[in-house]
């Protein structure tokens, strides 16, 4: 794997894993009433799906060097990528990242319609 990908989805799944366990401890405490709980479920998924595609259209135009993902290349790699200037590291890293951040937003807005879709279910089924 690529260690730009690697650090890449690193960051953005660990940033993923805290929004879940929020999102999970607010379905967690409206469990007394189950397509409250989902639809609570499906809108706050569906915020942090908007969040990461915003999050990748903002990516072309800032600084790298202050993400985590620059921060994690460094510590697993001093030199980058050997033999590749410090610039283009920062350029593919800038791809990379909003490559990764679409692609996780998709996953994410998947699973936001899937809670909606059970959300009708529970109601019907009330």
């Amino acid at each position: 794997m690529d260690p730009l990908e690697f650090v890449t989805d690193r960051s953005i799944r660990r940033a993923l894993g805290f929004a879940g366990l929020g999102i999970g401890m607010v379905m967690l405490a409206l469990s007394f009433d189950l397509p409250l709980a989902l639809r609570s479920g499906a809108d706050l998924v569906a915020i942090v799906a908007v969040a990461l595609l915003v999050i990748a259209w903002r990516t072309p135009h800032r600084d790298i060097r202050r993400s985590e993902s620059w921060m994690m290349l460094n510590d697993l790699l001093p030199e980058a990528i050997p033999g590749v200037p410090r610039a283009e590291v920062q350029r593919r890293l800038k791809e990379t990242l909003r490559r990764r951040l679409l692609w996780h937003a998709e996953r994410v807005g998947m699973l936001a319609v899937a809670l909606w879709s059970l959300t009708l279910l529970a109601a019907l089924l009330r």
